[in-house]
Formats: C-alpha cells, structure tokens, sequence
C-alpha cells in the first residue's frame, strides 16, 4: 500500500464518519426528512461518499465515531453542517440545543464555552450565512 492510498484511506474514513455524525443527528427523531435527505444526498457527494457507502452508513451509522478534527476551522465546518442539519429537522429548541452541545463537545469544543458557541451558531445558520460568514462570525465572537 501506497502512502497516498493510506492518506485516501484516512481522510474518506473520516469524511464517512462525519457523514455518519450527521446520520445520526438526522435519525434522532427516528425519520429522515425530504428536506434532510436532500441534505445528505448533497453532503454525500461534497465528501465524497459512494452511493454503496451511503447505505451502509444509513444502515449502520452508530458504528461510526465521531472522530474530532484537529483543525479548528474542520471542527467550524462540521459543526456548520450540524446546525443546519438540526435546523432542517426542526428539532425543539431544548432538543436541539442539547443534541448540539453533545455534538460538539464530540467535536472537540471546549464544554467552558461550547453553549456560547451553539447558540452563536444557531443564530447564524438562521441568519442563512455561507460557511465562511458561519466561519467568520464563530471565530470573532465576544466573549
């Protein structure tokens, strides 16, 4: 085996366990929306998931670990993708506050400041901003 077919093996597991990560938020309330799987068919093809992989991990996505990016600009663009993933479920506000903050601290925020963090996030994933207007405003938040 090669170094890039150990560098390709690495970095398509991790995008399938963050598309696994996303799964699971999805499933949460047991039903996967039009406008989730719509969603995750885009986000699929974004990570490069193979229609074989997708199914798998519909299937089996508890077997994935969320596995945090070392990169906090990685963990902002998970995170991103989690937000609008919840918003798109129209989780209850509690629900969905605690489901992010677990998603979260899985993604490596810190559990000081990580309630600041998703409300900031929701605000932004409301406010409809791109990833990096998402990227932009969680990294020049106040403290």
């Amino acid at each position: 085996m090669s170094i890039s077919d150990l560098f390709d093996s690495g970095f398509r597991r991790r995008n399938q366990d963050h598309f696994a990560a996303i799964v699971r938020v999805a499933m949460e309330d047991d039903v996967i929306t039009e406008n989730e799987k719509a969603f995750l068919d885009r986000l699929a093809v974004h990570l490069d998931i193979s229609d074989p992989e997708y199914k798998k991990i519909l299937k089996d996505y508890k077997s994935h670990p969320i596995n945090p990016p070392i990169s906090f600009n990685y963990r902002l663009e998970r995170l991103y993708d989690l937000v609008r993933m919840v918003r798109a479920d129209e989780i209850d506000k509690d629900d969905e506050i605690r489901l992010l903050t677990k998603m979260a601290v899985g993604l490596g925020f810190s559990t000081v400041n990580v309630g600041y963090i998703i409300d900031k996030a929701i605000r932004l994933v409301k406010e409809e901003v791109d990833l990096d207007g998402f990227i932009d405003g969680i990294r020049t938040m106040n403290h």
